[in-house]
């Protein structure tokens, strides 16, 4: 019965969401049962670049680190964020939400040049955290129980948890700076200049990933219910 239900939850996530959550966690089994070795996988240019090693370009974004805390917070935030957005703003729209995926790689992958950063998937995450937090601006987050924000507040929550956690920020920017690129070429900047779009999804990806209209199989995920782990969740506000 639970297998069941499992199958069923699995099958319900839409299929951008589906794709790369099953990677990460297919990624971090494989390194924890020692079939491969994060140093396979991880960003190195020179390996990527002199000898070919082109799937580093998208292994480097499934890796969290071994199963631990930092991998469990990481692959919810992950889900919940991508899967929301998913079903949220970008439903039906299955070709964008993936060019989003291919605009916030590449970039990321260029600023990992000048970064020492081995492991981009922490950076993506909070670019995901980002665009669904600036697309939800009235959603109101709690932390811990010691305050109440507004959800575009949400990746700087994160960023100040991570420097009082001694981490390094690095991450975090790296994730805001691109996704704020990403939302103002996206959302604001059309809206400044006549709807003149600079991101345009390419025809073939819209013809090959784009559902056809009126699903009645849709069970999206409520979008008020804002946050995980570190304490996040709705606002009392969001609660009543």
């Amino acid at each position: 019965m639970a297998a069941q239900t499992f199958q069923q939850e699995y099958m319900q996530m839409p299929p951008v969401t589906r794709a790369y959550t099953t990677a990460c966690v297919l990624t971090t089994l494989a390194v924890q049962l020692d079939l491969i070795n994060p140093f396979q996988i991880y960003f190195n240019p020179d390996l990527i670049f002199r000898h070919l090693q082109l799937w580093r370009l998208v292994t480097s974004f499934l890796y969290f680190g071994p199963i631990g805390f930092n991998f469990l917070f990481n692959m919810i935030f992950a889900y919940r964020y991508c899967r929301m957005l998913e079903e949220g703003s970008f439903r039906g729209r299955t070709a964008d939400f993936f060019f989003m995926f291919l605009f916030g790689g590449f970039f990321m992958i260029i600023m990992a040049f000048f970064v020492n950063l081995v492991f981009l998937g922490s950076a993506f995450t909070i670019m995901l955290v980002y665009v669904w937090s600036r697309r939800n601006p009235y959603i109101r987050l709690n932390f811990f129980g010691l305050m109440n924000f507004q959800a575009p507040f949400l990746p700087w929550v994160l960023l100040g948890f991570s420097l009082l956690l001694g981490n390094s920020i690095i991450i975090d920017l790296m994730g805001i700076a691109i996704g704020h690129v990403y939302f103002f070429l996206e959302d604001v900047f059309p809206q400044q200049n006549g709807n003149f779009k600079v991101l345009k999804t390419p025809g073939f990806l819209k013809l090959l990933l784009d559902p056809p209209p009126n699903q009645e199989d849709y069970n999206p995920l409520p979008e008020e219910a804002g946050g995980f782990n570190r304490g996040l969740g709705p606002g009392p506000e969001d609660q009543q």
